[in-house]
């Protein structure tokens, strides 16, 4: 089915706009990569620097500890490069504040290109680690965990690169990406099991970002697709919601729906931009949001 839903746009000029996350007081965060910073949205639609994190930050997300949390892949969307690269990483940006490293490896794995994270029911920090988007010559994938008390750990270590993207964590602690380079969704259950929920439709889909609906129901962003399907949580694909451009991510606010887009694909090395911040009233809302905070120490 097509749901008939209608977004409504927010604030363009955006330079790759990737990863919301809201605030308490409802303005919106985002990473714009060609910008190498985090960007904020308020009720008035205009989009202000919120911090210069260097590189090509991915996505961030709100901490329990009022800092946003932060993918920085190094500098790099497709074949452009920042002016000022930076380590891969993640990052921890606190309000006024600069950009602080938390880890650069797990297990003796330098991080390659951290892409997408999320926040557990149990604080722990989960993120996706594709390296640089290249199909013919792919780097290898990861999914890594960092807990509350800093210790950090390797998911998913993945056979074949497939470029694990958007990632969700379920209130069972599941956790949940899409692939890029393969279309395919994918959970990893507490018991260790890797599930495959199925191939989207469509020609190519290059799946991006993911949300998790109220009822359970998956939301995944498909660049070339213009738009999000929504799945059951089995995969049973349930619709196709059409918002144009090129969609990266969404970040849920009660029944609102902050989506962010690309406008165009990353193909060119001169960065690009034409990106916008949408939004939509999606009926049901989105599932409870989980925050954590990370006391390092156990980490490198």
């Amino acid at each position: 089915m097509s749901y008939d839903l209608k977004p409504e746009l927010v604030t363009e000029n955006l330079g790759w706009p990737e990863g919301p996350t809201v605030l308490p007081n409802g303005d919106v965060v985002f990473v714009e990569s060609y910008r190498s910073q985090l960007t904020v949205v308020g009720k008035d639609g205009v989009a202000r620097r919120l911090a210069y994190v260097t590189g090509a930050p991915n996505s961030c997300v709100l901490g329990s500890d009022g800092a946003l949390y932060v993918c920085q892949n190094g500098g790099t969307v497709g074949p452009w490069r920042a002016a000022e690269m930076s380590v891969p990483s993640i990052q921890r940006v606190r309000p006024g504040g600069q950009a602080e490293i938390l880890v650069t490896e797990v297990e003796g794995i330098r991080l390659n290109g951290p892409n997408d994270l999320v926040f557990a029911p149990d604080g722990t920090l989960v993120w996706t680690d594709p390296g640089t988007y290249n199909p013919a010559h792919p780097d290898p994938s990861y999914i890594f965990a960092l807990s509350p008390d800093g210790k950090a750990s390797v998911k998913v270590r993945f056979e074949t690169p497939s470029f694990p993207n958007g990632v969700v964590v379920e209130a069972d602690g599941s956790i949940v990406w899409d692939e890029s380079y393969t279309g395919h969704v994918k959970r990893l259950t507490p018991d260790g099991r890797i599930e495959d929920l199925g191939k989207m439709p469509g020609k190519n889909p290059i799946l991006d970002g993911m949300a998790i609906a109220a009822d359970g129901s998956l939301l995944v962003t498909d660049l070339v697709g213009e738009g999000f399907h929504v799945l059951a949580r089995d995969g049973t694909p349930k619709g196709f919601v059409r918002t144009g451009g090129c969609p990266t991510n969404l970040a849920f606010d009660g029944e609102t729906l902050w989506i962010t887009d690309a406008s165009v694909l990353a193909s060119s090395a001169e960065p690009n931009y034409a990106g916008k911040l949408w939004k939509l009233t999606f009926p049901g809302g989105g599932a409870p949001t989980c925050r954590g905070a990370i006391r390092m120490g156990g980490a490198r």
